[in-house]
Parts: C-alpha cells; structure tokens; sequence
C-alpha cells in the first residue's frame, strides 16, 4: 500500500508538471506512449494475440496513430494509418492461418486503434478552451470515484458487486464512488468557475460526476473480466503498486470520451 501511495502521488505530480510545465508535446507523446503501452498489454499481456510480430506490429501502430492524431491532427493521415493497420492484419491472418484466427485479429485491431482513440479523448479536451483545467474532469471523475469505491467498501461493504470479476467490490462501495466523484466534481468546478473564464453549471459538474463514476466503474469490471478470462494478476508492472496502463488507466478509457462528448454537447447547447 506504501509503494501504491508513494507511486501515485509522484505519478500525479507528473501529470501536473506534464499539463502545466512543459510543452503541449509532452503531453501529446505521454499519452501516445500510454496508447502503445494499453495495446502491448491488451494483445500481448493476455496473450489474446499470439503471433508475438502482430503484437509488436500493432504496439507500433498504436502509437503511430496516436502521433498522427495528437501532432498533426489530419484526418486523412489518421484514415491512412487505419487503413494500413487493417491492410496489415489481414495479411498476417492469410500468411499465418493457422496459428491467427478472426478473433486475435478483431484484438489486434481494438488494441491498435480502438483503445487509442478512447484515450484520445484526454488530449481532445485538453485542446478545447479551457481545457488544461479541464482534463482534469474525467481524472477525477475516474479516479476519484476510485478512491472513494475502495475507502467506503473497507469501512461499510456487505453486498459484493461482482463476486465472480471482482470479489472485493460491493455495492455499497460502489455507491460510494458515485456520490465521492459528484461531490469532487462540484468542488474542482467551483474552483475552476473562480480561478478561471470556465463557467460550468454545477448540475454540469454534478452530471459529470455521477456519468463518469459509473462508465468508470464499468470500465473497471471490464477490463477485469478480461484479466480474469486470461488467467492474469495485472496487465504489467509499469506502474509500481499499481500495475500495468490497463490497471491503472481502465475507468479513464471508458470516463474520458464521456466527459468530451458531454463537454461537446454543452458547447453546443450554448453557442
């Protein structure tokens, strides 16, 4: 537990310096660099794609598309690069058959460019108005929620919520999470109303909070039932304490494009 503290506390203190020190381009190849690693550990940790050259082939793609996507933001380079994936992949399966099936390639192609353009959503809404303040929505609606789940379940949870993916969760952690992540998202929107020219309604923040803990929490199970399918502990070690990207990164893949899409929409309704 020491190690996990220790290890989160540093990990956010780069995210802050990543955000509000260095360059734009940081950020950009960090969350490229997470776009590649979550493809490695999907195809290659489970062990879900077993031609060890796809999952090298499509670690390097991930990233690729991530770069084209965060750097350049053409829509037709990124066509591109989807089309060479799906060029790829379909030459591996008719060159090797018999030991590639349909369905390693269907995770092949949701590891290279599925996962990436959920994580994308990070850099999308850091590239809205406002928006090195507002990246840090779907984080603390994710793992916000997180921390509270884990807290109120140790403290109160009788009721398992997912005994047979995830037998430490409970519903009464789980509720916890949601009311913990509504309650965080008021506070990071009030400071931001104050300290900022964002002017978010905190029925907004409220919406954000509660959306983004359950899609989170959604996202946990899931890729936990992948985990438990395959046979693994964690997806890697990247992550002192905490695990792999997947491990750590799991609710923020599923909070993350809620978070923009919601954003979107209110952009809209006040244009």
């Amino acid at each position: 537990m020491k190690t996990r503290i220790a290890f989160g506390v540093c990990g956010f203190g780069f995210v802050l310096l990543a955000l509000y020190v260095f360059p734009p381009v940081v950020l950009y190849i960090c969350v490229s660099a997470l776009c590649g690693l979550s493809c490695y550990e999907l195809t290659g940790a489970t062990g879900l794609v077993r031609e060890r050259s796809v999952v090298w082939l499509c670690t390097g793609f991930a990233v690729l598309y991530a770069l084209s996507e965060t750097l350049t933001g053409s829509a037709v380079l990124s066509e591109l690069i989807t089309l060479a994936i799906l060029v790829s992949l379909f030459l591996h399966l008719l060159h090797k058959h018999e030991n590639m099936n349909f369905s390693q390639l269907a995770c092949a192609y949701f590891g290279t460019v599925v996962l990436p353009s959920l994580l994308l959503s990070l850099v999308r809404i850091f590239d809205m108005r406002g928006g090195e303040l507002l990246i840090l929505l779907p984080l603390v609606a994710a793992w916000g929620s997180d921390t509270f789940a884990y807290f109120v379940g140790v403290r109160f949870g009788k009721h398992k919520l997912a005994p047979r993916i995830s037998p430490k969760k409970t519903i009464e952690g789980s509720v916890g999470g949601v009311i913990g992540a509504v309650v965080l998202m008021m506070g990071a929107v009030a400071l931001f109303n104050h300290h900022s020219a964002i002017d978010l309604p905190y029925w907004v923040a409220a919406l954000l909070g509660a959306c983004g803990a359950v899609v989170g929490q959604l996202g946990d199970l899931a890729f936990s039932v992948i985990k438990r399918q395959n046979g693994i502990k964690d997806y890697g070690r990247i992550f002192p304490g905490h695990g792999g990207v997947l491990d750590r990164f799991d609710s923020v893949i599923f909070v993350a494009p809620v978070v923009e899409l919601l954003l979107r929409l209110l952009s809209q309704n006040a244009q």
